[in-house]
């Protein structure tokens, strides 16, 4: 770590090229999660690189250097998205009096249900928790969590049932509607 914070402070262009060799996929990956198209993935991506390199004096790296790319990399995606949802807002003509109502309550409703998600989410125990948002959020295979937490398939399987079954049930108003 300290290693690489001496090398971006030394201008040193290798460290560059170093950190877009190991981590220009994972980086890639979480925002195409978010964006889902490749062409703005991979402009998305050589962005964060290079902001990394326009930053890299004021830069304190306090975890691993692929964790600190993710999060750019996230934060990349989230801010495209919210320019594209900007973007996209028709005009409101007269033909339209009601548009802006719609809208405001449309958007005001899915604030309300992620909020809740989110609560309820936080409400599983830990081990559960962490099945959950490794499955829906990170769309791994139960596979791939069980190798990962160390844990069997069958207990993937059986925190996954328990989850939807608690989500369900703290969701059931969202569902009924």
């Amino acid at each position: 770590m300290q290693n690489l914070t001496t090398r971006l402070k030394t201008n040193d262009k290798a460290v560059l090229k170093d950190l877009f060799d190991a981590h220009y996929r994972q980086v890639c990956a979480a925002i195409h999660r978010l964006v889902g198209e490749r062409g703005v993935t991979e402009d998305l991506a050589q962005q964060v690189f290079i902001r990394f390199w326009e930053k890299r004096d004021s830069i304190n790296i306090t975890t691993s250097p692929g964790a600190y790319l993710h999060r750019m990399a996230i934060n990349e995606a989230l801010g495209w998205l919210r320019s594209k949802k900007n973007q996209q807002h028709d005009e409101i003509t007269a033909t339209t009096p009601f548009g802006i109502e719609q809208d405001a309550e449309q958007g005001f409703l899915q604030s309300e249900l992620k909020d809740q998600i989110r609560k309820a989410v936080d409400t599983l125990p830990p081990r559960c928790r962490a099945v959950f948002q490794l499955s829906r959020f990170e769309q791994k295979s139960y596979k791939e969590i069980a190798a990962e937490m160390g844990i069997s398939k069958k207990t993937v399987e059986h925190q996954m049932g328990k989850a939807l079954r608690v989500l369900r049930e703290r969701l059931r108003p969202y569902l009924e509607k």
